[in-house]
């Protein structure tokens, strides 16, 4: 700890005191993204009925028959069942599921008698803060990135604000076992690497990128557009040779680039691996949903009251402007950064479910976390250089303060149902819960959070099948 500066103390600290926050459940999605860590630990295969049976209600309402039978058409043809989910999650958490399983086998043999079978609480800890812990290592390198380019104070405060205003702490404590905190560090991890290594990688180090570029897509398929820096990185150097002239300088720039492929196409198998084990294809990637490439919703994934990132998490809107602002420090990187973005934005707004469906916000731009850090940095070390220090420290103080607050206030809304958790909302009748309804209840709830979890998880969850319910039957002709 000694070589650290205060402001990284101060995010451990901090990240410590966030641990009793964790929620250590698998649902939705996440009963698919745990099944396949917890199935080849446990059983040493891909059979998922067990953890259909233990999904919670809201998902076996749409894989199970009226008997209480799994829908024969959940199998696949291999006899295997439709799991679509990415196997990158699943490889991130297994050296703490595996910590686990040892202790538990452990603890049974001394009289324990907790059951090993991945569902037990151990289990589920340990995927929880294994999921926290990327989370947070992705904030972490995302400050330290962010401090390169702006004064520390500037960095921790961005740091701050993106970690407990923007939607990825559903996705690191309340929802842990969706994928988007992992997504989060890995495209952290690889835009680290790739700048520490900019402008002069060799070629292992073109194979390391690769191979962190190919688990990057493991845990989620649509960071694939990150691989946009190296492809743009390239580009500029087959420029630069053609304009020198120079055969050596393309020979060069092409064999580091066959390498970075390789190395990604090896890392990525275990992806194709599985599809070819569960669908019979190494291609078939389970999804069923169309894209819709000339038609993106580019300015709705943005500003719809249906999870719009913009809308649900304003302080993405301070962090995007910021990534523009970085071009008064560094040009190029802002340039890159920015197209980045709008590759990435579009990408969601072609995905025929751009909304997230159920989702905090749009919880597809997690991934995005370095990047609005860093933006969000910018724009704060902007701001000092319009106002004066005291007043640029008060000004950003507060609007972090301001953010922080309204988020947790819509998270507070978004987990108790008093605002849709599918579909637009009403921005009007959340505003007012912020104000008259959020402050009267939050003690009591909170306090439930930390007594009785687990019955107000089923609360919770009897609430969300009750509203699937009602949506299906507003559906009938």
């Amino acid at each position: 700890m000694g070589n650290l500066s205060k402001y990284e103390k101060i995010l451990i600290a901090l990240f410590l005191l966030s641990l009793p926050f964790l929620n250590p459940w698998v649902r939705g999605d996440g009963v698919g993204y745990y099944a396949l860590a917890r199935a080849p630990l446990i059983l040493h295969n891909l059979d998922f009925r067990n953890d259909w049976a233990h999904a919670n209600a809201s998902f076996r309402m749409f894989h199970f028959d009226s008997r209480g039978n799994i829908d024969p058409k959940q199998f696949t043809t291999t006899g295997h069942l439709n799991n679509h989910f990415s196997v990158g999650p699943a490889i991130l958490w297994m050296p703490f599921l595996i910590v686990a399983h040892a202790i538990v086998k452990t603890a049974d043999a001394f009289g324990a008698q907790i059951v090993a079978d991945g569902f037990s609480r151990p289990y589920l800890v340990a995927m929880a803060v294994g999921t926290a812990i990327y989370g947070f290592v992705a904030l972490f390198i995302s400050f330290r990135l962010a401090r390169k380019y702006v004064a520390e104070k500037w960095a921790f405060l961005a740091t701050l604000a993106i970690w407990l205003a923007s939607s990825l702490p559903v996705y690191m404590y309340f929802n842990p076992s969706w994928s988007h905190a992992q997504s989060a560090f890995m495209v952290t991890i690889f835009i680290w690497y790739w700048l520490r290594t900019l402008n002069s990688r060799t070629p292992v180090q073109w194979i390391v990128l690769g191979g962190i570029g190919g688990l990057m897509m493991d845990v989620y398929y649509i960071n694939g557009v990150i691989l946009f820096l190296p492809f743009a990185e390239s580009m500029n150097q087959y420029g630069l040779a053609i304009s020198r002239r120079s055969g050596s300088l393309v020979g060069s720039t092409l064999l580091r680039n066959i390498l970075f492929s390789l190395t990604l196409f090896v890392a990525f198998l275990p992806t194709l691996v599985t599809k070819k084990i569960i669908y019979g294809s190494f291609f078939d990637f389970g999804y069923g949903v169309p894209w819709y490439w000339s038609s993106p919703a580019f300015f709705k994934a943005a500003f719809s009251s249906d999870h719009g990132f913009l809308v649900w998490t304003p302080v993405l809107i301070l962090a995007v402007s910021g990534l523009v602002l970085l071009n008064w420090r560094e040009r190029t990187l802002a340039r890159y950064f920015v197209a980045l973005f709008l590759l990435y934005l579009y990408a969601i707004g072609c995905y025929s479910d751009w909304d997230g469906i159920s989702s905090f916000g749009n919880r597809f731009f997690v991934s995005l976390t370095p990047l609005f850090v860093i933006g969000l940095a910018s724009f704060f070390g902007w701001l000092a250089t319009v106002l004066h220090e005291k007043t640029a420290i008060r000004a950003v103080g507060f609007a972090v303060v301001f953010l922080i607050a309204l988020n947790l206030g819509l998270i507070f809304q978004w987990g108790m149902h008093l605002i849709p958790p599918r579909g637009p909302v009403s921005l009007r009748a959340a505003a007012r819960n912020e104000i008259a309804v959020v402050p009267v209840m939050a003690a009591d709830v909170m306090k439930s959070y930390f007594t009785r979890r687990s019955g107000m998880m089923k609360q919770i969850e009897k609430q969300d099948v009750r509203e699937l319910n009602l949506n299906d039957s507003s559906d009938l002709p």
